[in-house]
Parts: structure tokens; sequence; C-alpha cells
């Protein structure tokens, strides 16, 4: 099933479903129960989110044995940056970026 634009948009839109996503980045293949630990989130609203990302094609799962671990698919987002970053011209996007940081003294 190949998500569209707007589902990706909208999925990305929630800054949970954003830190989800982060959580996966940094150790992809996690359990729900994983991914709930440190949240303020009860159980059945970290699934809801789950279920909106993978419905935007931004999570996949697999089952092993008897958990369900959960990874990130970053190819959504990529197509995304592809189409609309390109259109913007991202070498100057990286150089004023580049710029920002540099005046504001953030050296990463």
């Amino acid at each position: 099933m190949k998500p569209d634009d707007d589902s990706v948009f909208r999925a990305l839109a929630d800054a949970n479903r954003r830190r989800l996503l982060d959580r996966l980045h940094a150790k992809n293949g996690q359990t729900l129960r994983e991914l709930c630990a440190g949240l303020a989130m009860t159980r059945q609203a970290v699934a809801k989110h789950l279920a909106i990302l993978e419905e935007a094609n931004l999570v996949s799962w697999r089952r092993q044995g008897r958990e369900k671990l959960h990874f990130i698919n970053p190819a959504p987002i990529n197509a995304i940056a592809e189409r609309w970053i390109a259109k913007f011209e991202r070498h100057r996007l990286t150089a004023l970026s580049a710029l920002k940081a540099k005046l504001e003294g953030d050296e990463t």
C-alpha cells in the first residue's frame, strides 16, 4: 500500500508520533512496551499513534515469537524530501541553514 503525501504529512504533524519515530530511529525493532517506557501516554494512546504511522507506511512491524516489533520506514519521508526540498533548492537552503547555525553559535 502506497500512502499519499497527505497521510504522511498528517502522521508527522503530531509531536507524539514524531517522538515515536525518533525513538525508533534511535533503536529500531522495539516492542510496544519499550516504546511506552518513559512516555506520558497510555499504552492505548501509543498503539493508536503507531496505527496512524503504520497507515502512512512510516512504521512497519513483524512478529517475533509473542512480541510485535516495530520498525521505522524512512522511505515516505525521503520521497517527500526529494519532491518538496528539491523544489526549493536544497543547496541554498543548506547554506542558509549553516549560516543561521553559525550566527546563532550552534556548532552542531
